[in-house]
């Protein structure tokens, strides 16, 4: 009960009409689109234009690699691989010997002269493709002021994608009477969300990006996750193939964590512990929990009346995965054996402008469209968005998980 004018803050929880993201999670909760229905509890951008991105920095980590030859004990000039990053007072450390070096000038793009043994490590020969990494700078005093140093951004876009589904059934059919289940318009507008809703689900997995015209009108797609982690072109400076496994015949659990482990090495957020939802195919899904059960013991006992492991969260050294079945994934034996680790703290839909899930219907009363006369009910749901993956080494993909092994 409340008095004065009623606000939206008076509304109880739930009432109020839910996006169509977040219907289909209440509603379909084990349905065919659960990351996109997870989505609606994510953050989401706005979209103002068909083409959506952002800049993003990568920070630099400055290293030498020592050229074919070595560097003798006395060297002062170094031949190296590459000078990308590398200034004038830079200190780095040689890896295999702990010696500290000072860069006193760049020479060229495989060249340097530095300063050997600047602390309590003595100087000693360095073999060839051994690396120097950053260990800080050092200046004297009254120094001139040193070069700079800039992380230059990198563009990353994607393309808002249109998705329509439509139902329809004549009046006649709207009229009869069904032995059980819902009306015949209601029936009709669950299956047209579930279609929706699942061919959203499958670009946000499997989409890739192209422009061009169809029907003399433009036409975009949009990059998926796969696409976006698989595809080194797209982002040279943000990660490396190892994102991206195919698994052997049999895998343990070893070769598992290899596979996961490069998600932990991206700082994503640092509000919460390092934790991936990780999609799987009912395949996938056997060979983790058989990895599980494969490395531990367990005993049945007399008088039990179940029995069996079912695991849906393993944890590594660096972090933990929340297995979720994709049923999409299970609709054919290659997708069965996927396992898509996803970070959804990087992960959300750009919807472009107000078109996030419109419901335009005809021929259902005075206030619709009338469909040109036509004797059918009907209505046809509308989306427009991209898939945004901010930081896409902190999600992973394997492929052809098979058969489990000790390990």
């Amino acid at each position: 009960m409340s008095t004065g004018i009623f606000t939206s803050a008076g509304l109880t929880q739930d009432l109020a009409k839910k996006s169509f993201a977040s219907m289909i999670t209440r509603l379909m909760p084990n349905g065919t689109a659960p990351l996109f229905g997870m989505t609606s509890m994510l953050p989401s951008d706005t979209a103002v234009q068909t083409e959506h991105g952002f800049f993003t920095k990568t920070m630099l980590f400055p290293q030498l690699t020592i050229g074919a030859g070595g560097q003798a004990l006395g060297d002062t000039t170094f031949t190296v691989s590459s000078t990308s990053n590398i200034l004038p007072g830079m200190l780095l450390r040689v890896n295999t010997t702990g010696e500290n070096i000072l860069v006193n000038s760049v020479l060229s793009a495989t060249q340097v002269q530095v300063q050997r043994a600047v602390g309590t490590v003595a100087a000693q020969a360095i073999a060839a493709t051994v690396n120097l990494y950053q260990v800080g700078n050092a200046f004297e005093e009254s120094s001139v002021r040193p070069q700079s140093l800039i992380i230059n951004p990198v563009r990353i876009t994607n393309l808002t994608q249109i998705f329509r589904n439509t139902w329809a059934i004549s009046d006649s059919v709207r009229t009869t009477q069904m032995i059980a289940g819902e009306t015949n318009i209601a029936e009709s507008r669950q299956d047209c969300a579930a279609f929706h809703a699942a061919d959203i689900e499958k670009a946000i997995f499997f989409g890739q990006k192209s422009q061009g015209s169809r029907n003399g009108q433009p036409f975009r797609t949009m990059d998926g996750l796969i696409n976006i982690v698989g595809n080194l072109s797209y982002y040279p400076s943000y990660y490396s193939a190892t994102n991206v496994n195919t698994a052997g015949a049999t895998t343990n659990y070893t070769q598992l964590e290899g596979f996961l482990d490069p998600v932990f090495n991206q700082a994503t957020d640092p509000k919460v512990a390092n934790e991936r939802v990780l999609f799987v195919g009912g395949t996938a899904k056997r060979v983790i929990n058989n990895i599980g059960r494969l490395n531990g013991t367990y005993y049945i006992v007399d008088g039990q009346t179940s029995y069996g492991l079912q695991f849906s969260t393993f944890k590594t050294a660096r972090g933990t995965f929340r297995m979720i079945e994709h049923p999409l994934f299970n609709s054919n034996t290659d997708w069965s054996k996927m396992a898509v680790a996803v970070d959804l703290s990087s992960f959300r839909l750009a919807y472009l402008g107000d078109r996030k899930t419109q419901n335009k219907e005809f021929n259902q009363d005075a206030t619709e469209a009338n469909d040109n006369g036509i004797d059918a009910v009907g209505g046809t749901l509308t989306t427009e968005l991209t898939c945004v993956v901010k930081n896409p080494p902190a999600n992973s993909i394997i492929y052809t998980l098979t058969a489990a092994a000790a390990g």
